[in-house]
């Protein structure tokens, strides 16, 4: 069960627990009597709102996964002593199991802090933060061709992964530029469903990708509105 929250923020529920990507605006569904995972890709504000921290407050079985670039200050540390116990701070090569059955696999990203590959009982979900092919027109050649590199190395171990949900950056700032990042990762991936995010509420972007990449339609799930419910995918 899928909820989209808003820009790059998704709620999912499976049978054993919930994930929480990137919220930081956007109404949050009623949370299930089940594990929470809070993952923040990085510090960003279009990824990370520190009030993500009070669902400690009324969630015991919760744990927050932070992208490498945060740190948990000294001040913080006391002051939130309890929450800050329930965070871990998550390198960008990373393989762990936060819960029995749940694996969290980290890749570096092309901007700042990590893409998530979480695998719950065979079921794998993939949510890329700000890894991406970012293309941008004003930008000159060396600078577009470093990110080139830099995005396909980052990318390399996903190649011939199975993915259930594919959560991939569709930004219409970068024009046809923005296409070539999930372009890249649908080829790539073995995805069975790819959701668009970072789109900035330019949901018709989705259409104008899929104009000219009709391949990908069928895999694709479009998004409509902030706190969509995009149902059981």
């Amino acid at each position: 069960r899928v909820t989209f929250l808003a820009h790059d923020g998704f709620f999912i529920e499976l049978d054993q627990v919930c994930l929480l990507f990137d919220w930081w605006k956007g109404v949050l569904p009623p949370l299930p009597d089940k594990p929470l995972l809070v993952f923040v890709s990085h510090r960003h504000e279009d990824h990370f709102n520190p009030a993500v921290f009070a669902l400690a407050d009324c969630k015991a079985d919760i744990q927050f996964l932070l992208g490498s670039d945060f740190h948990l200050t000294p001040h913080n540390l006391t002051k939130w002593q309890e929450t800050a116990a329930k965070c871990r701070r998550c390198g960008k090569h990373d393989t762990f199991a936060p819960l029995p059955g749940v694996t969290v696999e980290t890749f570096p990203s092309t901007d700042e802090g990590v893409a998530w590959m979480v695998t719950v009982n065979g079921q794998s979900i993939f949510h890329a933060g700000d890894l991406n092919w970012w293309h941008w027109a004003e930008e000159d050649l060396a600078w577009n061709r470093n990110m080139e590199a830099n995005f396909k190395r980052y990318a390399e171990p996903l190649r011939g992964r199975r993915v259930d949900l594919a959560m991939l950056p569709l930004d219409s700032r970068l024009k046809t530029g923005g296409y070539l990042g999930p372009n890249y990762f649908l080829n790539l991936m073995e995805v069975r469903r790819f959701l668009p995010m970072h789109q900035w509420e330019d949901f018709a972007f989705t259409d104008e990708f899929l104009s000219a990449y009709p391949q990908f339609a069928p895999i694709t799930v479009k998004i409509h509105r902030d706190g969509e419910f995009l149902g059981e995918l």
